[in-house]
């Protein structure tokens, strides 16, 4: 499994209804479950800043973390950015290589 960072960004609308905020986020999650079964969720964060929300997640592949950021998207997000991460050791692994 591959660690991925998702940053969203909501959209104005969705901002502003943030006593819905609990119930709008399980509903994205059970639709994340439910279309990315192996997709394995680590930590959720609230922002303050250019994002609202870091969610920490382990996926199969690059495909299912664009379904993912699809998924947040199709439902409410303004921006949703899966970017990969590479635990650290692993990095200072691959500068020794080149």
């Amino acid at each position: 499994m591959q660690t991925f960072i998702l940053l969203t960004k909501l959209a104005p609308e969705l901002t502003q209804r943030m006593k819905d905020r609990s119930a709008i986020g399980e509903s994205w999650l059970e639709l994340v479950k439910k279309k990315c079964p192996e997709v394995k969720f680590l930590a959720h964060y609230a922002l303050l800043g250019q994002y609202d929300f870091l969610d920490i997640y382990e996926a199969p592949d690059v495909e299912n973390a664009a379904k993912v950021s699809m998924i947040s998207r199709a439902n409410g997000a303004l921006q949703a950015e899966s970017l990969p991460a590479i635990p650290y050791k692993n990095f200072l692994d691959l500068i020794e290589e080149i």
